[in-house]
Formats: C-alpha cells, sequence, structure tokens
C-alpha cells in the first residue's frame, strides 16, 4: 500500500501553497525557501502525472485534479494530527484504558461515572468504546467490559453479571393494540425469547431492526414501539418512566465479562476501578 504514497512532505507543502493560494507563502509558514515548495509540488505533479496548479506569473490557483487532491490531504493529515495527539494520553502516569460497547457506556457506566470519580479522583480513566471486541494482545486496553466477551490469551477472563431480558415500552403504548416491533440482534432477537418460552406479548416479525442494543432501548424509549431489553441497561429508563415492562417473566440475557491485560492485573488502578464496578452492578 505504501509505495502508492506520494512523498508526504510533497503533500504537506501542497497543502500549504494551495490554502495559502501561494508558494512564496507556504514557503514561509513551513520555514523553507520558495524554490524547495516549487520543487516539492513539481516532483508531486511528476509523480501523479497531471498538473495541481494553474500557474500565472507569481499566482497560482488550483486545476480540479489540485481541487480533489487538497480534499484528501487535509483530511489525511487532520486525521494524523488527532492520532498523534491522541498519544499523549498514554503518558499519563495514573492513565487506566477502559474499552466497553457504546450501549453499556450510554445506558450503564456513563450515570454512574460521577460517584467512580468521587471515590477514586485519583484514576485518569480513558473511556474506549467499540462495536467489536478489542484484541488484548495488540491494543493498549487494560481491560474490557463487555457482554460478547470469551477468553483471550494474556489475559484474566471472569462473569460479572448474569443479565435477563424482558420485553417492554414506553408507557403510552402498553395499551395500544397496534405497536411497531423492535427488533434486535444475538439475545435481543425476539426468537431468543421464544425459544426461552417467554410469552407471547403481540411481537410481530416485521417492524424496526437495530444491531446496536443501546440504539434499541433508545427507540424503545421513545415510544417507537415494543422491544426486548436489557435489564441491567433498562434500569435508568424504567425509573423514569420512559419505559414499562410488558411481562413479568424473564429469561436469560447476556453474561457481561472483564477481561483484564495480565500487565494491568497488579494494577492498583485496575483493582479499584473493578471493586468499584463489582459493587455497583451488586446494588443494581
Amino acid at each position: 500500500m505504501l509505495k502508492h504514497w506520494p512523498p508526504l512532505n510533497a503533500l504537506r507543502g501542497f497543502e500549504a501553497a494551495a490554502r495559502l493560494g501561494s508558494f512564496h507563502k507556504a514557503a514561509e509558514a513551513l520555514n523553507l525557501t520558495q524554490s524547495a515548495i516549487s520543487q516539492q509540488i513539481r516532483s508531486l505533479e511528476t509523480y501523479l502525472e497531471q498538473p495541481l496548479f494553474h500557474r500565472s506569473g507569481r499566482s497560482v490557483s488550483l486545476t480540479d485534479a489540485g481541487h480533489d487532491l487538497l480534499s484528501t490531504t487535509q483530511s489525511l493529515l487532520q486525521h494524523l494530527a488527532v492520532g498523534i495527539r491522541r498519544l499523549d494520553q498514554y503518558r499519563k502516569p495514573n492513565q487506566l484504558v477502559v474499552n466497553t460497547s457504546p450501549a453499556f457506556a450510554r445506558h450503564w457506566l456513563l450515570p454512574r461515572l460521577a460517584d467512580f470519580h468521587q471515590r477514586c479522583p485519583e484514576v485518569d480513566l480513558w473511556l474506549f468504546t467499540s462495536f467489536e471486541v478489542p484484541d488484548m494482545a495488540t491494543e493498549t486496553i487494560d481491560l474490557a467490559i463487555r457482554d460478547d466477551l470469551s477468553a483471550q490469551a494474556e489475559c484474566s477472563f471472569s462473569v460479572l453479571h448474569q443479565d435477563q431480558l424482558y420485553p417492554a415500552c414506553h408507557p403510552a403504548l402498553v395499551s395500544s393494540a397496534t405497536r411497531t416491533t423492535l427488533h434486535g440482534e444475538r439475545e435481543m432477537d425476539w426468537s431468543h425469547w421464544q425459544l426461552e418460552g417467554g410469552e407471547d406479548v403481540g411481537q410481530q416479525g416485521k417492524g424496526l431492526n437495530f444491531s446496536d442494543p443501546g440504539l434499541l432501548l433508545d427507540a424503545a424509549s421513545e415510544g417507537l414501539g415494543v422491544a426486548l431489553v436489557s435489564q441491567l441497561l433498562a434500569r435508568r429508563a424504567m425509573e423514569e418512566g420512559r419505559l414499562q415492562a410488558l411481562s413479568a417473566q424473564r429469561v436469560r440475557g447476556p453474561a457481561w465479562a472483564c477481561l483484564v491485560h495480565r500487565d494491568s492485573q497488579e494494577d492498583p488502578l485496575a483493582r479499584r476501578f473493578l471493586e468499584w464496578l463489582k459493587g455497583a452492578l451488586l446494588a443494581n
């Protein structure tokens, strides 16, 4: 892939010249000579086999290809700058990197983070969310808390909480005879409810489909229809009156588990977070 990349210095010179509309101003901005900027642009045009600027005396303007490349280059440099700035996180002495799913972060962890921060102010928590399970051997993550985990090499694995599921909707829809059915994935799919012996609450095969259980919960709380929800994640919505159960029955849900990388297993920051987490889950 790298063999198809033009020289990065030339891209930097091109971006400055295109943004400032002048080779001279680009040279001043990058602390180079105008000759060096011109040479970078020529090498880039030779590499791409097409002109990037219209030249008229001392003024320059972008060709169509130049406009296209400017957009790509600015996006590339911006992503690179953000990625480099993000590396500062790893230099913090009390940094604890915790991975979880967006649904768990939003619906369970975020409402309780103030309590954790009050109890453990010395922990500089970096909450890293992802839809996919991280590879703990290659990613810089201290621990992961998810409902889709299995054992990984170089990590300790433990189940923290066995979730339960039940059908629910917004209170305004409880008496409605024509509720839209909201479908999730894995255990949040209605086939799981039926397989586990769940009673019929009027669910149908058609409706709206969600890959993210957090969005599924949001949709039910907003009154879009009836969904199979996590008891753990739905507690706040239930307490606030945005959800109402349609059955007293509960079925087996996902198991929330934890992976701790071996380099973090003796880390007092990781131990404090896990102690707080287990206590908060028991209180739930």
